[in-house]
């Protein structure tokens, strides 16, 4: 049974007539009887019959006819849905990022995709990259946002880089210190007190590590928070922090690391080989155009324009 058959038949049901049934259908007349006879075959029974040149059903086209017209209203259903998937009239993107990107970066991406496609749902999932990784290959997530410090290396993981931030220091608007300045070096951090991330957040590894390496422990006023409650400890005054310069937007006072600095790299992360929807592709296409055309307070954009799941870089 084929749905151009069941066509022809709810044709020739509704018009009584082959020949008009063929006119409607655009199908020569004796091709439209020879469909109408092999779906007979196929079914076992008499579908229509003439009398007095007069076409009409038999009981078993009566029966038929209610199910084949439900048949080709779902086809026409299914083709009407995923014309607007394709369309991105549908869809969904399981999404995950960090929450540094969800405070600084995705806001006003995911604000630009809702607005064209806003019949896609967004589902988004902040956490650390190592558990970003993780839900890629259990494949819970679509796409990842991730820090390449705190990537791991499993070769079924493709990488591309979007994005270099700068590492900055904010501290409240007006609080005394080195950090009044507009560039201080790493070991003017010893014995100032750091609002500090919670264990694990690849900005602490990075943080402390930079300290170590010139020759101190940092000091904490306060640890393990969320990039959140990290900024609204330092607007309460509680120490200073070390942030990307893309969460700022102004509320802080900001002072840049001396040469050589402290940067990231964002990585969008997929599953190697494996072909994402079409609602996140289109996303990763809003995301790379953003990056492009959005100059980003000491950021570098370094978008690859191929496939991600072809020609990322493993890790």
């Amino acid at each position: 049974m084929q749905l151009h058959q069941l066509a022809y038949f709810v044709a020739v049901a509704q018009e009584g007539s082959f020949t008009r049934a063929a006119e409607l259908a655009n199908v020569a007349q004796p091709s439209l009887s020879q469909q109408i006879k092999a779906l007979e075959t196929d079914l076992g029974a008499q579908l229509v019959h003439r009398a007095r040149g007069k076409v009409g059903l038999t009981a078993a086209g009566e029966t038929l006819l209610p199910v084949a017209r439900r048949m080709l209203a779902d086809a026409e259903t299914a083709r009407r849905e995923i014309r607007e998937l394709a369309a991105l009239g549908r869809g969904r993107v399981r999404l995950g990022a960090t929450p540094s990107l969800c405070t600084g970066l995705l806001p006003a991406v995911l604000a630009g995709y809702r607005r064209d496609h806003p019949g896609v749902d967004l589902v988004v999932h902040e956490s650390g990259s190592r558990d970003l990784e993780k839900s890629l290959l259990e494949g819970t997530l679509d796409l990842a946002l991730v820090i390449d410090a705190s990537l791991g290396d499993d070769p079924e993981l493709a990488t591309v880089p979007l994005l270099t931030e700068e590492l900055v220091v904010i501290s409240r608007h007006g609080d005394p210190g080195p950090t009044r300045r507009s560039r201080m070096s790493i070991a003017e951090l010893e014995g100032v007190p750091l609002v500090m991330f919670r264990t694990g957040y690849d900005l602490r590894e990075s943080t402390v590590a930079a300290c170590r390496a010139a020759g101190f422990e940092p000091t904490f006023a306060i640890e393990g928070g969320e990039m959140d409650a990290v900024l609204e400890f330092v607007q309460a005054g509680l120490g200073v922090a070390v942030v990307p310069s893309t969460v700022v937007r102004g509320r802080f006072t900001v002072t840049s690391i001396s040469t050589p600095g402290l940067r990231r790299t964002v990585l969008l992360a997929l599953r190697r080989g494996l072909e994402p929807p079409r609602a996140a592709q289109v996303l990763i296409e809003s995301l790379t155009e953003f990056l492009r055309s959005t100059a980003l307070p000491a950021a570098t954009a370094a978008v690859a324009a191929a496939s991600p799941a072809a020609k990322g870089s493993a890790r």
